[in-house]
């Protein structure tokens, strides 16, 4: 069967991939400690809960606009306004069916072929696939994993050209939890400035952030009429199956986005819709309470992972992930030969072992690495990393 060649330009999703590979073995009865998931292991807030059972009952289940409802836009409005300094109008408000969507549809609205969108490495695994589905061409800039994985300054100057349309910035990160200082930001938007290149700001990490305070990308300057900024409930509120994400920014780039989910999803849920303008507007001490159980466990982690002087692991400032460095073992056997030659032989090698579950570094453009995430218990963390290290000791040089 001949597919379109589109579907060809676009790679699976590794970290979907190792979820469903975790499944099979828990199906198959086997011991798992899955770190390779993306979303809180915390139930969705009480309250959200039952805006969406109220929204049930009361025959909220019809289509609504396909932007958004009016009741969520003026919840997202006061959200930005309270939480990033953000003061925009309805008009540059669009909700979608979760960050991932939103993100998308921007990149379908702006990109085209002979575009170029830079993406900085490592990155999220889809970001370039959402350019390279437009026919645009991902542009890959090298970052600093010392100073929490900021760009490589000279490397972007050199990348940047007439046909560079956009730029995506992750901060917090995933998959690296690093969080970059207003100065590099403002660095990026300098080197941008009165060039036609448009500054995307996925902020669906906002929340989770463990050292100063957070600033929205577009807060930091006057001239943002080519940011666009991109949220999710997802992350914040345990809320990742719900699909609700947003973007605020250009009322023109929103006008299109609205017209291409208009032909595909039609809407967003109407009762996720419910559920979200709660989320953004009611009792925010959930935030804080997750916020503070995740720097537990980011703590923790580290700790474990320090017992193996093999492993180098910088501290992330934000998200939910480690991002260790595990080359040290690449070129070592396991004790039937097979040589352990990059980071994805390395997740499967410990997977088989041990049913520690992670995401290799290829699939976000770091050879070197593995991604764990520690939204899971502290003793998942620590039996996990430490069938870990009691696998990798057992590699033969």
């Amino acid at each position: 069967m001949k597919l379109s060649d589109r579907i060809y330009r676009i790679n699976p999703s590794a970290t979907l991939e190792m979820t469903a590979k975790a499944a099979e073995l828990k199906r198959a009865n086997k011991p798992v400690f899955n770190m390779s998931v993306g979303e809180p292991d915390f139930s969705t807030p009480q309250n959200i809960q039952n805006a969406a059972k109220f929204a049930i009952d009361n025959d909220h289940t019809k289509y609504t606009p396909g932007s958004g409802t009016h009741h969520l836009k003026t919840a997202i409005l006061d959200k930005i306004q309270r939480d990033n300094n953000l003061e925009y109008n309805l008009e540059n408000v669009i909700v979608s069916c979760g960050g991932k969507h939103s993100l998308y549809n921007a990149c379908q609205t702006l990109f085209q072929t002979g575009d170029e969108v830079i993406i900085f490495s490592p990155y999220w695994v889809s970001f370039p696939d959402f350019v390279s589905v437009t026919g645009a061409k991902p542009v890959f800039v090298k970052t600093n994993s010392l100073k929490q994985y900021e760009p490589d300054f000279n490397d972007l100057q050199m990348k940047i050209n007439n046909n560079t349309k956009g730029l995506i910035i992750n901060s917090p990160s995933n998959p690296t939890g690093g969080v970059w200082s207003d100065e590099a930001v403002l660095k990026v938007l300098d080197l941008c400035q009165n060039k036609d290149i448009w500054i995307f700001s996925d902020e669906c990490y906002e929340q989770l952030v463990y050292s100063d305070d957070f600033n929205s990308i577009a807060s930091l300057t006057n001239q943002k009429d080519k940011i666009l900024t991109f949220q999710s409930c997802s992350k914040t509120y345990a809320m990742t199956g719900w699909r609700i994400g947003y973007t605020v920014g250009d009322k023109n780039v929103i006008k299109g986005m609205s017209k291409l989910q208009g032909q595909s999803t039609s809407c967003p849920n109407s009762v996720a819709q419910y559920a979200a303008a709660e989320a953004l507007t009611g009792d925010q001490s959930c935030v804080l309470e997750m916020k503070n159980i995740f720097k537990s466990r980011r703590d923790l982690i580290l700790k474990e992972l320090s017992k193996n002087s093999n492993i180098h692991c910088e501290i992330p400032n934000g998200a939910f992930y480690v991002f260790p460095d595990l080359s040290y073992y690449f070129g070592s056997s396991d004790n039937n030969g097979n040589i352990i030659k990059n980071s994805n032989d390395l997740c499967l090698y410990l997977l088989d072992q041990t049913g520690v579950v992670t995401v290799a570094g290829e699939s976000f453009g770091a050879a070197n690495n593995i991604r764990l995430s520690y939204a899971t218990s502290e003793q998942n963390i620590v039996d996990a990393v430490g069938h870990m290290n009691k696998a990798l000791s057992k590699l033969n040089f």
